[in-house]
């Protein structure tokens, strides 16, 4: 019988995929600020392993190589913009063997532009950048993306129901269908559906990765809010009840480790959605993201009971925030086997 595992975050990794910051991405007004963000991103991974940072030409590569290890490789691959979460090859291992799995990205249900950025998967595979065992496989009639899915690497998804079922995405498929051909695709056993919980201003549709993570598979870190002034407040309080209610395979509660509700952060008039659960998880070490704020090293102290054995390392994250995004946003871990 066919055996197929979606790895958990926390496997070992190979490398992490990032798209690096150019004039014609979102970032133009603010290219400096970023970019010195997404240095100290890539540098900080490169400590642990390699990176594969998509730059838009050979002249970015040449000027980027000299500020970076060696570790660092920068193919040119062009891209629309930097969230490689959401467009990077989602792996699968079967029977030994990996393989990539190419979904369609519609720019989170057709609200930005994204034809670049879907070509992705395939030009990382013609570039020589993945094993050469490693098999393709074409889900390109099926929208997804990475920042939606959550395995723990042992049968169980989590995910939301507000973003796999939006009509904006695969109108003509309901919950039964979708959860079917997750399970079939993935090799996953069962879905946890979240139907509670959102950041104001995030343009995902409520992706699992800015609410709710797996640490481990009896562990789950959460956004918590506990300030009834809050317009998150009923929403996450609800969120951490269905939480509550979840068991894990062997029907046991998981353990539940509450991160802080992100201070409020404004940007043209505008709340953020900013969040701690955007945490990234690499060899060794757990990254998580930072806003300037006292509530950054509760954070990082709640992240260190959910990983003991790990480095907890902050990176400011503010800049990413201004474009709706933040750490776990521009990263795609890439299994042990699936790059040269």
């Amino acid at each position: 019988m066919s055996q197929r595992v979606f790895p958990a975050e926390w496997a070992p990794q190979s490398s992490v995929l990032l798209a690096w910051p150019h004039p014609e991405t979102d970032w133009a007004h603010m290219l400096h600020e970023v970019q010195a963000c997404f240095q100290e991103i890539v540098t900080t991974i490169a400590r642990f392993e390699e990176v594969i940072l998509l730059v838009p030409d050979e002249v970015t590569a040449e000027e980027l190589r000299p500020r970076f290890p060696a570790r660092v490789k920068l193919p040119v691959i062009a891209t629309n913009d930097t969230w490689a979460r959401d467009f990077g090859p989602i792996s699968i291992k079967e029977n030994g063997h990996w393989s990539v799995l190419d979904f369609q990205f519609n720019g989170w249900g057709l609200k930005f532009p994204a034809h670049k950025d879907n070509m992705v998967t395939r030009l990382l595979l013609g570039a020589g950048l993945l094993a050469p065992d490693i098999q393709y496989q074409n889900h390109l009639n099926f929208t997804l993306e990475g920042g939606a899915l959550e395995s723990d690497g042992a049968g169980t998804l989590l995910t939301t129901a507000e973003c796999l079922l939006s009509t904006n995405r695969n109108e003509q498929w309901g919950q039964a269908q979708i959860e079917t051909y997750l399970k079939e695709t993935l090799g996953i056993e069962r879905v946890l559906w979240l139907t509670k919980g959102f950041l104001t201003g995030d343009d995902t549709d409520s992706h699992i990765d800015t609410l709710a993570r797996f640490c481990s598979k009896e562990t789950i870190a959460y956004v918590q809010c506990t300030d009834p002034g809050d317009e998150h407040y009923e929403a996450l309080q609800a969120m951490e009840a269905e939480l509550k209610q979840f068991v894990t395979a062997d029907g046991l509660p998981y353990t539940l480790v509450p991160l802080p509700m992100a201070d409020e952060v404004i940007f043209d008039w505008e709340r953020l959605p900013a969040t701690y659960a955007n945490f990234l998880i690499i060899n060794g070490a757990v990254l998580v993201p930072t806003y300037e704020s006292p509530k950054d090293g509760l954070a990082l102290t709640q992240m260190k009971k959910a990983f003991p054995q790990h480095e907890i390392i902050g990176i400011n994250c503010r800049p990413l925030i201004k474009q709706h995004g933040s750490l776990h946003c521009v990263t795609m871990q890439l299994p042990k086997g699936v790059t040269n």
